[in-house]
């Protein structure tokens, strides 16, 4: 029978024996299946049930979830996965809440040379700008997807500071720098 443990910090380890999760001495819960996790959750806040799941490795992250229910049984079927390792707690699955994976500042690889990427952030760096026309023109793309490149890609993948206003009637964006 696998023993799970989880402690003040969110860090999820694996035991084969209660014997051997009984040796650990940090301030650990201790639980064996959903239903025991699940008592465990009910004293937590909802809050915490987002950081753990949050923290675990390959899950997409959630800023809530429709009940207490449904947290606690999305983390047991995620932790599932994990093996024991002979006397020691397995690698911690869950830790500290990550730091987010859109924070600005984060270093991407830059666009190819001569993709329509590097064509449109080379316009954008113009000091007085390019028009929605201009980019539109520039990279054979519609409005939409124009809008949606600045948004998704430029502002929140590569985390630049984009500004957009009106110049005669037209629309206008511009790096800021």
């Amino acid at each position: 029978m696998r023993v799970f443990t989880i402690d003040t910090e969110n860090d999820i380890s694996v035991f084969s024996t209660l014997a051997e999760a009984n040796q650990d001495t940090a301030k650990t819960d201790r639980f064996t299946d959903e239903g025991e996790l699940g008592a465990l959750a009910q004293t937590w806040p909802a809050t915490r049930l987002v950081e753990i799941w949050n923290s675990l490795p390959g899950v997409e992250p959630v800023q809530r979830f429709k009940s207490r229910t449904t947290a606690v049984r999305r983390i047991w079927t995620a932790i599932q996965h994990l093996q024991p390792t002979g006397g020691e707690p397995a690698r911690p699955v869950a830790l500290k809440k990550p730091a987010r994976a859109k924070a600005p500042g984060k270093t991407r690889r830059a666009a190819a040379p001569q993709s329509k990427a590097a064509k449109v952030i080379g316009l954008l760096q113009r000091t007085e700008g390019v028009t929605l026309k201009q980019i539109m023109r520039a990279a054979g793309w519609q409005a939409h997807t124009v809008r949606g490149f600045i948004s998704g890609h430029l502002k929140k993948k590569l985390g630049l500071k984009v500004r957009s206003f009106k110049r005669d009637g037209e629309r206008v964006y511009a790096i800021k720098g």
